[in-house]
């Protein structure tokens, strides 16, 4: 028996928009089509536009140790109110999710908050515990930092990992900036304090620089001039920028936060270029809506890795649209206030945006800048393939009932002090979105203009190689 149905549903169904009736049962979509039951909740959708859950693959959510920034509830609750139903957490929290004891401390913690459906990425350091992180249900791997932090790696420890994550099956998750060259640049310019220096400590090459070096531990061959450029760059500094070893790896290699033409043009080649290395790659909202020009506005607000470009956006908007880039996803990385408001090389790298992504995808497709099909598989089915996520991330028969209603017409401006983040603010404050009415996670309204369930109702997804 039906528990819920979803009304006059807009949805798209066969590459058209069509009005149906969604039946939801024990949490999962039982039926679509004309029907209705007297016995069931009815949510009437009549002139709104149903989707798919959003599935956000890369948030943190700082939780636990550092949860003056973000907890496991206001993250999940930005998460609901911007259409976002599963969460996947990257492991860079205190401790950092790297072996048993570190994974259930962030579970439990995940557990008891929550109120959304999450998974759990494994951390990557020489002494990481694949094996055990693997067995305990962790999605990926990753991020894996080639460049900053507490995590950072070095090449030869990156082509040992990535021999690991192959065997086990697993997402290897990689932060592609080269950290040599970053290091170089942030040296020769660390005496500048303008916010705007940090592009310049952390150029394009750096990032495609990386992905051919990650790309190229795994058999592909020689991207000649994107090495030739990094070479040139950095001849007064970094050492061995090209030095690279191939090996037999064939890991599935996944990219976070695309950000450069120059990475774009990497990527395309490996894609189409006949190599059969499995590479997907993700794109974060504030290089697509945010560059250059917005640190006169942000300061240091809008210190991010990998930073804010110059005359990027077109050519992330169209590998986007091309399917050269899979996924869209937040790299949610919120700070306070009061942490932001320091000088450039102070202040820590990151913004919050998994409330916001949403809004603002849906927007552009007002705007003719995406197809909203070409949303819908970004946020939603593309993220479920790639991160395993069987039951996620389509309005199917079977499939979990994680749906999302949208007027399509109430289009309104973002504003940080209306958001459910712990920080409060936005770097997307003013621009405008088009904000989710109501929405459900497993059939249960986890939204209605408010948030509307208990905390700790999420689930963890075990990932592909959980041992129960």
């Amino acid at each position: 028996m039906a528990d819920t149905i979803i009304k006059n549903a807009r949805i798209l169904w066969k590459n058209e928009l069509q009005n149906v009736n969604i039946i939801v049962a024990d949490g999962q979509i039982e039926k679509i089509g004309k029907t209705l039951s007297s016995d069931a909740e009815v949510i009437d959708a009549r002139g709104k536009l149903v989707i798919p859950g959003v599935i956000d693959a890369h948030v943190h959510f700082r939780d636990p140790g550092m949860t003056q920034k973000e907890d496991w509830y206001t993250g999940s609750c930005a998460a609901a109110a911007g259409g976002v139903t599963t969460v996947i957490d990257h492991p860079n929290t205190a401790p950092p999710t790297l072996d048993k004891k570190s994974f259930k401390l962030k579970l439990k913690s995940a557990e008891r908050k929550s109120i959304v459906d999450f998974g759990i990425n494994g951390g990557v350091v020489p002494q990481s515990c694949f094996e055990e992180l693997w067995s305990l249900g962790v999605t990926a791997f990753g991020e894996i930092f080639m460049a900053d932090g507490e995590l950072e790696i070095s090449g030869k420890e990156l082509e040992d990992s990535l021999g690991a994550i192959a065997k086990l099956g697993a997402v290897a998750c990689i932060h592609a900036e080269n950290g040599e060259l970053c290091s170089h640049f942030t040296e020769e310019l660390h005496r500048i304090r303008r916010p705007e220096v940090y592009s310049r400590a952390r150029p394009n090459i750096c990032e495609a620089l990386a992905i051919e070096q990650v790309l190229e531990m795994q058999g592909v061959q020689d991207i000649p001039e994107v090495r030739d450029r990094g070479a040139e760059q950095a001849e007064s500094g970094a050492r061995d920028v090209s030095a690279t070893q191939k090996v037999d790896v064939h890991a599935r290699t996944h990219i976070c936060h695309l950000s450069t033409r120059e990475g774009v043009g990497v990527i395309r080649r490996i894609k189409y270029g006949g190599n059969e290395i499995p590479v997907t790659c993700e794109v974060a909202p504030h290089h697509l809506f945010l560059q250059y020009s917005d640190w006169e506005r942000l300061g240091t607000f809008g210190k991010m890795n990998p930073p804010l470009r110059k005359r990027c956006l077109q050519h992330l908007w169209n590998a986007l649209n091309d399917g050269t880039i899979d996924i869209i996803a937040s790299d949610h990385a919120p700070h306070t206030e009061e942490e932001k408001r320091t000088d450039i090389w102070s202040a820590p790298a990151g913004v919050p945006g998994v409330e916001t992504t949403l809004p603002l995808m849906l927007h552009a497709v007002k705007q003719n800048l995406i197809p909203l099909w070409r949303v819908i598989e970004a946020m939603t089915t593309k993220p479920a393939q790639i991160f395993g996520l069987d039951n996620k991330g389509r309005i199917a028969k079977g499939c979990d009932a994680d749906l999302v209603i949208v007027d399509t017409k109430n289009v309104r401006a973002i504003k940080g002090e209306e958001l459910h983040s712990k920080v409060g603010w936005t770097p997307f404050e003013g621009k405008e979105g088009i904000f989710p009415d109501t929405v459900l996670s497993r059939g249960e309204i986890v939204y209605d203009d408010a948030i509307a369930c208990k905390r700790g109702r999420g689930k963890f997804l075990c990932g592909r190689g959980y041992v129960d």
